[in-house]
């Protein structure tokens, strides 16, 4: 019984190394010449899923395949490879990524212990030569043997009679596979690269009354992944993605989130919930060339109801000490809001992004005005972008008394004063963060509690003067 199931394993073995070296005998290469089709999904966290179709003339039985012209980002666990025509007429026998790249670094390392040529000029005859050199090391520079003698620091060029098998001129993927159809074999190559990312850019342009605005938004796309795709399938995939490296499941689960695919044809990009997420399909091929930053119009909206608001914010250490400073200057935010909804020309998803805000001045010409990152957003919400601090307007507070009512109850007064050097009337929405369990005994103005711990005021004040908020709270902590 023994002998038979070790000649069953030996049987196995040759069987293998025999497939092993048929593979090796039938060698393919295919570089993007080959290509027939490329889709690339971008998801906003510096990572791309690429799907690389072709069409290959492939020998039956065992083969080594080099598929050339990928992404030198790539995540090598994340590669797969599979038949279009017929699933099961193509098998991975062996996958690898060769990144061992060819540069004069490596070659020299491959060629210690090999015959080189050394290439120079005598300088006693001013003559060009060439000698025969065996490479001994490459620590730290290469060290020849000329004849008998050894040397370094040689002035000459290295002349190598070729690449070596193992080290490639570009990225490659390496498979030893067995193929089963007589025919033209098309394939699909998937896999997942760093160093291709996008975002959203937004341009908003305000009114004279800053009421009303345009927005117009950009997809930004960034790919430095060390390749370039050709009339690329392009969709962008908008959402906070959960990136856990090194996992066994990790490619499967990205692989399944960019699988979707775009229904009927619109212009520019094609918006639809995926998942938890959102996904964006470009309605047009396009080309992503290598160390690019390419920008594509996103969105498109006009005259979109806007609502400025000049916000003064206080900080809820304020309340808690008797001792605290008078604040003679406070800055004043501005900010401008707006809802995300179809009835204000807008109501679709909005990736994140940066929303750059400009103005025309007097004499028509567009000036920024300020700029803010916004969050992923989806429709029915509202977006407030902060664009800077006031300029006229200022506001100054000071604490004007303090009292222990009992052990853990304590009452304090505050005056905060809003100065107005414009030539028009505005309205400061001042944000109290009021710690604790807490009570507004009196106010000059009216509040709204906002929050557990937060009352807002809305104080009018007019062309070059100025008004006084005050108020008394009782605070229990």
């Amino acid at each position: 019984m023994l002998i038979a199931i070790l000649s069953t394993l030996l049987l196995v073995c040759s069987h293998a190394l025999a497939e092993k070296h048929d593979a090796k005998d039938a060698v393919r290469s295919t570089t993007s010449e080959d290509q027939t089709a490329v889709a690339v999904t971008v998801y906003n966290v510096n990572l791309g899923l690429i799907k690389d179709q072709r069409s290959l003339r492939l020998p039956t039985g065992p083969l080594e395949l080099r598929f050339m012209d990928v992404a030198s980002q790539i995540i090598p666990s994340s590669v797969a490879i599979r038949s279009l025509v017929d699933t099961a007429s193509l098998h991975v026998l062996e996958q690898n990524y060769e990144y061992d790249l060819l540069n004069p670094q490596k070659l020299l390392d491959k060629y210690v212990g090999k015959d080189v040529k050394l290439f120079y000029k005598n300088a006693y005859t001013d003559k060009e030569e060439i000698t025969n050199a065996t490479v001994l090391s490459n620590n730290g520079g290469p060290i020849f043997k000329i004849g008998d003698e050894i040397t370094f620091g040689h002035p000459g060029r290295i002349i190598f009679p070729g690449v070596p098998e193992n080290l490639m001129s570009r990225p490659t993927l390496l498979w030893l596979l067995k193929n089963n159809l007589s025919d033209t074999q098309k394939v699909e190559a998937s896999y997942l690269t760093d160093g291709i990312n996008w975002r959203a850019d937004y341009v908003l342009t305000l009114n004279e009354k800053d009421d009303r605005a345009d927005l117009t938004g950009w997809v930004t796309l960034d790919n430095k992944s060390g390749a370039a795709y050709k009339n690329a399938k392009l969709k962008l995939i908008a959402g906070d993605v959960h990136r856990v490296k090194e996992t066994a499941d990790y490619k499967d689960k990205m692989l399944r989130l960019a699988k979707a695919e775009a229904a009927a044809a619109e212009p520019q990009f094609k918006q639809e919930e995926f998942f938890e997420y959102h996904i964006y399909t470009l309605q047009r091929p396009s080309t992503i060339r290598e160390n690019q930053t390419k920008q594509i119009n996103m969105v498109e909206a006009e005259n979109i109801a806007v609502q400025k608001e000049l916000i003064l914010k206080g900080a809820n250490y304020y309340y808690y000490s008797q001792y605290i400073d008078q604040m003679p200057k406070q800055k004043v935010g501005v900010f401008v809001e707006f809802s995300n909804k179809k009835e204000n020309n807008l109501g679709i998803p909005l990736p994140k992004g940066i929303v750059r805000v400009y103005k025309r001045d007097s004499e028509g010409s567009l000036q920024f005005i300020g700029e803010d990152s916004i969050d992923h957003t989806p429709k029915d919400e509202k977006l407030r972008i902060m664009l800077g601090d006031a300029f006229d307007v200022v506001g100054s507070r000071k604490q004007t008394d303090w009292k222990k009512i009992a052990k853990n109850i304590y009452e304090a007064s505050f005056e905060v004063l809003l100065r107005n050097h414009k030539k028009e009337d505005v309205v400061v929405k001042v944000v109290e963060p009021i710690p604790g369990d807490w009570t507004i005994l009196s106010s000059s103005h009216e509040y709204k509690k906002t929050g557990a711990f937060v009352a807002e005021f809305l104080v009018p004040v007019r062309q070059d003067q100025q008004t006084k908020l005050t108020y008394t709270v009782r605070m229990q902590y």
